[in-house]
């Protein structure tokens, strides 16, 4: 079985190389295929990578870093000294899903209370259903996609309040 740090290492791998498509064969007939979008002019050719029925799904660790003020770019003012204010990137390229099924209520709103284990979004990413944890406790200020949305590695997803 791969492991997602092994995959997340291989994505960003890709993606800062020359390499338009990567397949690895593992174990028990396992196959993991990383490709990117080409420039204009460029055609890409993607297989289907058969995968098992039965996917695990697998919580990722997210780093909330602080975000640095910006002139031109307003952020959340604070009330108190221990108050800052987090961005939750995404830490691989894949999809956005806001709530678990499309026939679910999503997994946080503005305004919504969060803490360290909050699951807050899932990024898809090759069929792999990633749930992505908060690390941070606070409040949810903004969201910056919407489910169903392509998201790019280190792309911001949540503004988190924190005290």
């Amino acid at each position: 079985m791969f492991k997602m740090n092994d995959i997340k290492e291989l994505i960003r791998a890709v993606d800062r190389s020359s390499i338009g498509e990567l397949t690895i064969k593992g174990e028990n007939e396992q196959q993991i295929s990383i490709s990117k979008q080409m420039n204009v002019g460029q055609v890409a050719l993607i297989e289907e990578t058969q995968v098992p029925a039965t996917i695990p799904v697998a919580p990722v660790k997210v780093e909330a870093a602080p975000i640095q003020k910006q002139e031109g770019i307003q952020t959340p003012s604070t009330t108190t000294e221990a108050t800052s204010v987090h961005k939750i990137t995404s830490p691989m390229v894949g999809t956005f899903y806001a709530a678990p099924s499309p026939d679910s209520d999503v997994y946080v709103r503005v305004g919504d209370q969060i803490k360290e284990d909050t699951i807050l979004c899932i990024v898809e990413a090759m069929k792999l259903m990633n749930e992505l944890e908060a690390e941070v406790s606070g409040e949810i200020v903004e969201i910056f996609v919407e489910s169903g949305q392509v998201v790019e590695y280190g792309q911001p997803l949540f503004l988190v309040k924190t005290a």
